[in-house]
């Protein structure tokens, strides 16, 4: 009897295995795009493959509880999965960066922020407060307009333009006298952000409070923003030493984790 590799068996390569993991994915990223979800003609239509070949997609996705069907139409959206996989994820990055946090709080006495982006704001998932009687706290779980705050002007320049567009409001509504309250003024900064990857923000959320962030790309676990907020009549003559050390630990961090290429 001869012993047979099951991956050298007619149909069972690696590279249809591949295949369908692509498939699947790029079904998953359509329904991400569609929160009210998409029938499967819909899918059919905008992914551009075979009746058959969505439907048995959809079944397997449906099966793992990674999309659901919702309404009388039958139309699929992301699943409860979905939510719980972000969750690990998230947690796993916190935990990987909690040490570069410490790192950069102790090196600037300051207090540092780890954020991300959640339907239109940034939210903040994790903080190392400053050992200081004035320092600037915000809440773990406190969500910011992203274009009036340091970590959101961050991650926003991130972004593709596609989601940059759809993201971004189009009324800004002025939080302080300093807010950009245009769209082209903010993309002109954002501009700006691409060009030297710092984001600033000058008491434009919070007056007394200015800041600097940078976006972490990592193939670990995408992007997300590191910021650290000061009372301004500290930040003013510290603007360089901040915006060093926050460049050196993305550099860090992107080094150590590995770095996602930005979406075009």
């Amino acid at each position: 009897m001869t012993a047979v590799d099951e991956h050298s068996r007619p149909g069972r390569g690696s590279a249809g295995g591949i295949q369908v993991i692509a498939r699947a994915a790029e079904v998953l990223r359509l329904l991400q795009a569609a929160p009210s979800g998409l029938t499967q003609a819909e899918v059919v239509e905008r992914i551009g493959l075979a009746k058959s070949t969505v439907h048995r997609i959809l079944g397997a996705l449906e099966a793992e509880g990674l999309v659901t069907v919702a309404g009388i139409r039958g139309r699929y959206r992301l699943g409860p999965e979905i939510p719980r996989m972000a969750a690990s994820v998230r947690s796993a990055m916190i935990v990987d960066l909690r040490p570069y946090l410490e790192d950069l709080s102790r090196l600037l006495e300051e207090t540092v922020d780890l954020s991300i982006l959640e339907d239109h704001q940034v939210v903040f998932v994790d903080q190392v407060i400053a050992d200081r009687r004035l320092r600037a706290v915000s809440a773990v779980g406190t969500g910011f307009p992203l274009y009036c705050c340091a970590p959101g002007k961050a991650l926003l320049a991130a972004l593709p333009a596609a989601a940059l567009e759809h993201a971004v409001p189009h009324r800004l509504t002025a939080e302080t006298p300093h807010t950009l309250t245009t769209r082209s003024a903010l993309r002109g900064e954002l501009e700006d952000i691409r060009r030297t990857g710092i984001a600033f923000d000058r008491e434009e959320h919070t007056l007394g409070i200015s800041a600097a962030g940078v976006a972490i790309r990592t193939a670990a676990w995408g992007t997300a923003a590191i910021s650290v907020p000061t009372p301004t009549q500290r930040f003013s003559g510290r603007e360089r030493a901040i915006t060093e050390a926050l460049s050196q630990a993305r550099e860090r961090i992107e080094t150590d984790f590995g770095v996602m290429e930005p979406a075009p």
